[in-house]
């Protein structure tokens, strides 16, 4: 499922932005950036609804998904292309992973913002159940898969906010708001506050949505269609590193240290990579023809 899941996800992120109308000129960067944060939010309230009140808990989620992908194998069918097929369907299937001379002195930026939001993101789904037991007193499904899905959902919401804004400024102040959120996040499990927890959830989750999508549309800065899907599959590679090392690493010290020293630990990558965002954040330089970054 996940070598299937990662030889798709560029693609067809990809396909979203040749597709994608040109007005708003920031809808492409968004829609490609928090599909997988609106699949993540919607996938765990229905996969806890279904866990809670369905039959057949174990199987009944696998059946939903199933169905789901055999719909969009249909749609896939019937959508057009957008590349111009040339010779060598073989050659073409080999991955490349690079950016654009154009963008690449954005990576550094980049990969501070994908690898501290999706770490935080994985914190969530691996440590949530053990905030809900311990604050709630309870082990819903729903309930896990409402306070992940309160991290996710606003993501999707402060993406079209910072589309309104240069890349830069974007990030400098999505990633800021990341990181007041997470302080307020570690504070709220040091403490035991609920209220306090939801809402800075709340808050980590719309900035980092302004982040990642003002990111995202630095990458993708007068690239071509042959450039979008290699690019894409950096952006990938970078945020599940950034969801699956640190969360190996937690998983071992869990056994040493407790949640709230490790939601500790987890806060020390987002304050490197906002102060390392705010310095060094800059807009995509304009190319030989004059075309300016995306949504400006």
């Amino acid at each position: 499922m996940g070598l299937g899941a990662g030889l798709a996800s560029s693609s067809i992120t990809s396909y979203i932005v040749d597709a994608a109308p040109a007005r708003p000129a920031w809808l492409a960067s968004v829609a490609s950036s928090q599909t997988v944060m609106l699949g993540l939010a919607v996938g765990a309230i229905a996969s806890g609804m279904l866990v809670q009140f369905g039959p057949w808990p174990r199987q009944l989620i696998f059946l939903v998904v199933i169905a789901l992908l055999l719909v969009s194998v249909a749609l896939i069918v019937v959508s057009p292309e957008t590349a111009t097929p040339t010779a060598g369907a073989w050659r073409s299937l080999r991955p490349r992973v690079y950016v654009p001379p154009l963008v690449r002195s954005l990576l550094p930026v980049a990969a501070a913002v994908f690898l501290s939001t999706w770490a935080a993101g994985a914190f969530y789904q691996a440590f949530v159940p053990a905030l809900v037991e311990e604050q709630l007193h309870t082990r819903s499904p729903l309930v896990v898969g409402l306070v992940f899905a309160a991290y996710m959902a606003p993501s999707v919401l402060g993406a079209p906010l910072g589309g309104r804004l240069a890349p830069a400024a974007a990030q400098r102040l999505g990633m800021t708001a990341f990181l007041a959120g997470m302080i307020g996040v570690v504070t709220a499990i040091l403490t035991g506050n609920l209220a306090l927890f939801i809402a800075a959830t709340i808050v980590a989750g719309a900035s980092q949505g302004i982040a990642i999508s003002a990111t995202t549309r630095s990458l993708l800065h007068g690239s071509t269609l042959a450039d979008r899907a290699p690019t894409f599959r950096v952006i990938y590679l970078l945020s599940y590193s950034g969801a699956t090392i640190p969360a190996l690493i937690a998983g071992q010290l869990s056994n040493t240290f407790s949640l709230p020293q490790i939601a500790l630990g987890y806060g020390a990558p987002a304050l490197i990579a906002t102060v390392f965002t705010v310095i060094a954040a800059h807009n995509p330089r304009t190319d030989a023809t004059g075309s300016t970054p995306l949504g400006e």
